[in-house]
């Protein structure tokens, strides 16, 4: 299953994140991802919970908040949405476009259960 393997590197960066700031537990996890970057959005929330067994983010809230196509248009300029199947430019209808989102899975933001420093 490719999105567990998605899911142990996402795990990693998250651990990384979580112990440079002191943090005891990952409250949230929010993910973009694109219709053209290859990862099924589902099948990634169902491989997460083993994924995240015995972690620092085990018990965390991920959201997937869904990336639109969009592309650059060659012959006009303009930048547009677009339709995974179909990159042609919205504006003038070329098929010259280039694509500048909807192909990625990033990492949006997390939050972080960070414990109160003692005072002195």
């Amino acid at each position: 299953m490719h999105e567990l393997s998605v899911c142990l590197s996402l795990l990693d960066q998250v651990k990384r994140i979580a112990q440079d700031h002191g943090a005891e537990r990952v409250e949230r996890i929010r993910l973009r991802i694109g219709p053209l970057s290859g990862v099924e959005a589902p099948l990634l929330l169902n491989a997460y919970p083993l994924a995240a067994a015995g972690t620092i983010a085990a018990e965390a809230e991920i959201e997937v908040e869904p990336s639109p196509v969009r592309v650059h248009c060659v012959d006009c300029g303009a930048e547009t949405d677009a339709s995974p199947n179909r990159l042609l430019c919205r504006d003038c209808g070329s098929h010259h476009t280039r694509l500048t989102s909807g192909d990625e899975m990033l990492l949006a933001s997390l939050e972080l259960s960070v414990p109160e420093e003692a005072e002195t």
